[in-house]
């Protein structure tokens, strides 16, 4: 008995990582062995046991974000007294958002035109049929509406930067009637606490119960339908993505975090290595929110105020990851289309995708529309996006991970020149921070 007990659990992030491994292998079996042409695989295995596991976690999750991110948002601004401070927050961390997107896409840039990832790819080979892409928004049009003209309609439809905005001025009108109306404005600001420690709380539960398992599915019904088949004509252009990403989260990322806050880089990878294996799976910057949030604060040391207003910014606004795709792919599809692009044409596109990513949603798939947008900015065509949808599944999971890292680093450096951060918690072992949060996401 005794024995028993000194035996250690395993905790929910190595279970979700194991199976993250389980899936990936299971799936490249199913692929490579032909087994995913078989009718009973692939009715109760691919789009029956592995989707219902993957889309059991996913809408949990989407189920818990919109409150989460209401509810944060709106507890973290009312909680500051000083509404400077939120205009220094806001100010500083739209700043890092935009800065580190542009460096993102200008490395993707520089590496596609060393690599040529277009030049000698036979588009005969892959099939194109089919590929609907939605227009993108105006600039003008994502401007304005970001003031939402029905809060519960944003509510309904997940819009999250109205649904952002409605809670931060909530927030902001909760913390300027303090003074005026102080019993009531406690018992306001009670509710938000209130109601952020049962989302939190939620998340908790559903994490534990849904999460490895739920990974597992996702995962595991990728590499059963894609493989490494198609990934073969299109090598060099994942080569291009994968390196640009891996130079921006292990170059860019750690440099300005040590920099800017002389925060030791290491420890933040030790603590946030984590979150990168759950954004991989759910290819969700707001699927992964709750477990951001939550490591944050937990691991990192962040006080609540602060990780609450940036972390929910940063999964609408930051698309690090994605805008490096974005780069890539346009001199891919340039060079399949023999277009030589000038230097004013890669501005071009630098500044488009920065500003194409204030608009669109941390959700699977949005790199697609976004870089329609470019495309267009530079006159290429849409249709060749098919080429690289088959394996934009893959590169998906790889850019949220690189999104929500920068959301993290801006998340560490806003708290630490606010003097919102708990050294201690960041410095702490990485072990000892495991037990206390275990998972606890």
């Amino acid at each position: 008995m005794e024995e028993k007990s000194n035996k250690k659990k395993l905790s929910t992030t190595t279970k979700i990582f194991v199976l993250l491994l389980i899936g990936i292998i299971v799936g490249l079996v199913i692929n490579l062995s032909g087994l995913k042409e078989n009718a009973f695989v692939q009715t109760w295995l691919i789009d029956g046991l592995f989707n219902l596991f993957g889309q059991l976690f996913m809408r949990s999750i989407k189920m818990i974000v919109v409150p989460l991110v209401l509810f944060s948002i709106a507890t973290g601004t009312s909680s500051i007294s000083d509404i400077r401070k939120i205009g220094r927050m806001g100010t500083r961390a739209i700043m890092f958002y935009l800065a580190t997107t542009a460096i993102a896409i200008t490395f993707a840039i520089v590496i596609a035109t060393i690599i040529n990832p277009g030049i000698g790819v036979n588009i005969d080979n892959i099939q194109t049929k089919g590929v609907q892409v939605k227009e993108a928004m105006p600039l003008v049009q994502v401007i304005f509406s970001i003031v939402p003209t029905n809060p519960f309609k944003a509510f309904a439809e997940g819009n999250m930067l109205q649904i952002i905005f409605f809670a931060i001025f909530l927030g902001i009108v909760g913390s300027m009637l303090k003074t005026k109306f102080p019993d009531r404005m406690k018992l306001f600001n009670d509710f938000l606490e209130i109601g952020n420690d049962i989302m939190l709380e939620m998340v908790h539960i559903v994490m534990k119960v849904f999460a490895p398992i739920g990974v597992f599915g996702l995962v595991a019904k990728s590499f059963s339908e894609l493989g490494f088949d198609i990934m073969f004509p299109l090598l060099k252009y994942m080569l291009g993505v994968t390196c640009a990403l891996i130079i921006h989260v292990l170059i860019t990322y750690p440099s300005i975090l040590f920099v800017l806050s002389k925060l030791n880089p290491i420890t933040f990878f030790k603590k946030w290595f984590p979150t990168m294996v759950v954004a991989f799976s759910t290819s969700s910057s707001n699927a992964t929110l709750p477990f951001s949030l939550e490591t944050a604060e937990e691991k990192l040391g962040v006080h609540k105020e602060i990780c609450g207003f940036t972390l929910p910014l940063g999964a609408t606004i930051n698309m690090d990851g994605t805008s490096i795709m974005q780069g890539v792919a346009t001199v891919f599809i340039a060079q399949l289309a023999g277009v030589s692009l000038g230097l004013g044409q890669f501005l071009t596109v630098i500044l488009t995708a920065t500003l194409a990513s204030i608009g669109t949603a941390g959700v699977p798939g949005v790199g697609l529309i976004m870089l329609a947008m470019v495309l267009q900015s530079v006159g290429l065509p849409l249709e060749q996006i098919g080429l690289i949808m088959g394996i934009d599944r893959i590169l998906d999971m790889l850019r949220t991970a690189v999104n929500i890292t920068g959301d993290a680093v801006c998340t560490c450096i806003v708290a630490k020149s606010e003097d919102s951060m708990d050294l201690d918690v960041y410095n702490s072992a990485c072990e000892n921070a495991l037990e206390k949060a275990d998972y606890t996401l």
